[in-house]
């Protein structure tokens, strides 16, 4: 009995998959632009039951929406959301910068890193009360001095 034989050829899946818009997020720039501009807005959106979670529920770094606060809050201790803040670090790429290093717009500056830290939407920052963070500290150095 013979069998079929199968087809091992590379084709073009892999440039397909990528072009995607099923799973398309933004890119750096664009979330670059969105903490700068629109990050207010965003994170202390209307209600919306379109979205997941009816849009409350928001990670401006990841542009992604969740379904509840706990599902959020896990996703902030992801690798995911870990290596797009890293990403995030550095400033993304202008046209000025690439003017620049052809030289044409004056002297090359090589970009800055900068300190990203993860904000919290509102519906989630209303929760934490900011009085009792400064004991949480104490008790952090205390432990530590000891």
């Amino acid at each position: 009995m013979t069998y079929k034989r199968k087809k091992y050829h590379r084709g073009e899946t892999h440039i397909r998959k990528k072009y995607k818009g099923k799973r398309r997020t933004k890119d750096l720039d664009e979330i670059d632009n969105d903490l700068k501009h629109n990050s207010e807005s965003l994170l202390a959106q209307k209600i919306d039951v379109e979205k997941a979670g009816n849009a409350q529920y928001y990670c401006i770094h990841c542009a992604r929406y969740f379904i509840d606060e706990h599902s959020l809050s896990h996703h902030y201790r992801t690798k995911v959301h870990k290596r797009r803040l890293k990403a995030l670090e550095l400033e993304p790429y202008t046209i000025e910068e690439s003017e620049r290093a052809a030289g044409l717009g004056g002297n090359y500056k090589a970009p800055v890193k900068r300190k990203i830290e993860t904000i919290l939407p509102k519906v989630m920052s209303d929760k934490i009360d900011v009085d009792q963070e400064p004991d949480l500290k104490k008790q952090c150095t205390v432990t530590l001095g000891e």
